[in-house]
């Protein structure tokens, strides 16, 4: 028997082993995707298109709210402006109102203001002296600083380690007074003293406290005491006692009634006493 005769029935065995364990040695092939259909896929693009347009839907709507806040906030901007200016227009009236008011009738209106609370009083007027018991006439200076008293016969002395004067008023026959205390020893204790520089040289004067009395005001008022008896009025008020409670209308006299004192004449009889000072006035 030939060669080629044998190789078919001892090779048949041998490929068809091969081709067997040839499969599995082949490489693994990818796992093909399923078939979509046309079906499919256009519910797919329907599922987007609404996605989308939903989105869309929302974002519209976010910005139409944004819009009209911003257009609530500006409204109420524009009305509080238009508020704002009514009020300036009103202010700016009143002002033009104002101006057109005359100058005399503001400064009456502001001197009226300032007054306010405080007492007026003539060039001259009545005080009392209820520690003393008389009244007297005063002179109103807004000029001078301090107030002055006439007192005579000065005697300075000591008393618990304090310094102390003794005085008379100092009064001549033309002044009104209470007759009982024309001549009678005053004591009171020295605050302070006081040197005034006049053309004869330097004086040092005492100044003592006293209660004084003039129309409606009750205040303790500081008097240099020296020796007026040569002028009109034994009292002299300064604008230390003026200061903040009162104002001197010069062109008036004697605004406020004189005080009573036991011993002393009725207030209504004080008029034949002013007789002078306003004689003196009608001459000016």
């Amino acid at each position: 028997m030939s060669m080629r005769h044998c190789l078919p029935s001892v090779g048949t065995p041998i490929v068809a082993t091969l081709l067997l364990s040839g499969c599995t040695m082949l490489p693994d092939r990818e796992a093909m995707p399923p078939v979509v259909t046309s079906a499919e896929f256009q519910a797919r693009i329907d599922r987007l298109e609404g996605a989308v347009t939903s989105r869309c839907m929302t974002d519209h709507q976010a910005s139409l709210d944004q819009q009209l806040h911003q257009q609530q906030v500006l409204t109420a901007d524009l009305r509080e402006v238009g508020s704002q200016l009514r009020q300036l227009r009103g202010e700016l009236a009143g002002r033009d109102s104002e101006d057109d008011t005359p100058e005399a009738t503001r400064q009456c209106r502001d001197s009226q203001a300032r007054l306010d609370n405080k007492e007026i009083l003539g060039r001259s007027e009545w005080i009392g002296l209820p520690g003393v018991g008389t009244y007297l006439k005063a002179r109103i200076v807004s000029g001078a600083t301090t107030s002055s008293l006439s007192a005579t016969e000065l005697i300075r002395f000591e008393r618990d380690g304090e310094n102390w004067v003794r005085f008379k008023l100092g009064l001549n026959e033309n002044d009104s007074v209470v007759d009982s205390v024309r001549d009678e020893w005053i004591e009171a204790s020295v605050e302070r003293r006081v040197r005034i520089i006049q053309a004869s040289g330097e004086d040092s004067r005492p100044v003592i406290s006293l209660l004084m009395t003039l129309g409606p005001l009750r205040e303790t008022v500081q008097f240099t005491l020296n020796d007026r008896t040569h002028l009109d009025h034994p009292v002299l008020l300064g604008r230390r006692f003026l200061m903040d409670i009162a104002v001197i209308d010069v062109a008036e006299q004697y605004l406020h009634e004189r005080p009573e004192f036991s011993g002393g004449r009725p207030a209504e009889e004080a008029g034949a006493d002013e007789a002078a000072d306003r004689a003196e006035k009608a001459e000016e």
